[in-house]
C-alpha cells in the first residue's frame, strides 16, 4: 500500500513546494524589479501622500474638477465591492430609475438610472435640453434637483416626463463599466466638461481642451481599446497647471 501512496505524498509535497512557493517568490521578486510601479498597485502619489491608484477610479463631485463615469461598486469606486448594476439595455430600472423607503421611512433614490443621470449631466455642464415639464417643478427647498421627484416623474405611467439634450452625451457619461472601477472617461467626455471647469477656474476653455489633448491615452498597442483619459491624473495636472482661486 505505501508502495503507492509514498509517490504521490512526493509529489504533492514537490508540486506545493514549487508552485505554491517558489514560483510564486519568483514572479513577486521579477516584477519588483521589472515593473515595480505596477507591482505595488500602480499608487499615484502627492508628495509622499498616496491619493488613488491609476488603475482604480475614483469618485470627484466638486464642480471644478472632471468627472468620472457613474459607479455601481458598493457605494461608487469601491474597490472592496467591484461590481456593475447588471443591468440590460432594456431594463426600465436601468433606464428610468427606482426609489425606495429607507429607515426612517424617507423615500430615497434606490438607483438613479441613466435618464437621471443625462438629466444632471445637462445641467451641470449647460448642455442644451428640451423637456416636457420645466425642471423647475422638480426642485427642493434650496433650489436643487430633487433627484426623487425626478425618478418618480419619468416612471409615471401616465404622463413621464421626456428629457431630450440638443447634444450628443457620451455613453460613458451615463453609464457605468462592469466593474464599477473604470479610472477612464473618453475624450468626448472629458471635452463636454470643460465649460464648466473653465468657468470655475477663470481660465479659457480652449486650454482645457489642450490640456485633455495632452492627457489622452491611445489604445494599447495601436488597437486595443479606444482613447481613453485617466481622470485623477487629469485633474492632477489641472490642479499644477490652473489651481483654483481662492
Amino acid at each position: 500500500m505505501w508502495e503507492q501512496i509514498l509517490p504521490g505524498l512526493r509529489i504533492k509535497i514537490f508540486l506545493t513546494i514549487v508552485l505554491g512557493v517558489v514560483y510564486p517568490l519568483a514572479i513577486t521578486g521579477i516584477s519588483q524589479v521589472v515593473f515595480p510601479k505596477q507591482a505595488n498597485g500602480s499608487l499615484v502619489k502627492a508628495g509622499d501622500k498616496v491619493i488613488g491608484s491609476e488603475i482604480i477610479g475614483q469618485n470627484f463631485a466638486k464642480p471644478e474638477y472632471f468627472h468620472p463615469r457613474p459607479s455601481s461598486a458598493g457605494s461608487g469606486y469601491d474597490a472592496t465591492a467591484s461590481s456593475g448594476s447588471n443591468l440590460g439595455p432594456t431594463s426600465a430600472k436601468l433606464l428610468r430609475g427606482t426609489t425606495k423607503m429607507d429607515e426612517k421611512k424617507n423615500e430615497v433614490v434606490d438607483f438613479d438610472g441613466v435618464a437621471l443621470r443625462v438629466v444632471h449631466y445637462c445641467v451641470e455642464n449647460e448642455i442644451p435640453y428640451e423637456s416636457s415639464a420645466p425642471l423647475d417643478q422638480f426642485k427642493d427647498a434650496r433650489g436643487d434637483l430633487d433627484d426623487v421627484k425626478l425618478v418618480k416623474a419619468f416612471n409615471d405611467d401616465k404622463a413621464p416626463l421626456v428629457f431630450k439634450p440638443k447634444a450628443p452625451i457620451p455613453a460613458d457619461a451615463v453609464t457605468g463599466s462592469s466593474s464599477g472601477l473604470d479610472p477612464h472617461i473618453s475624450p468626448a467626455n472629458a471635452e463636454a466638461q470643460t465649460g464648466r471647469i473653465a468657468k470655475v477656474r477663470g481660465i479659457p476653455a480652449a486650454q482645457m481642451k489642450e490640456l485633455i489633448a495632452q492627457s489622452t491615452e491611445q489604445p494599447s498597442l495601436g488597437i486595443l481599446g479606444e482613447p481613453r483619459v485617466n481622470v485623477l491624473k487629469l485633474n492632477l495636472m489641472l490642479d499644477r497647471r490652473y489651481p483654483v482661486r481662492p
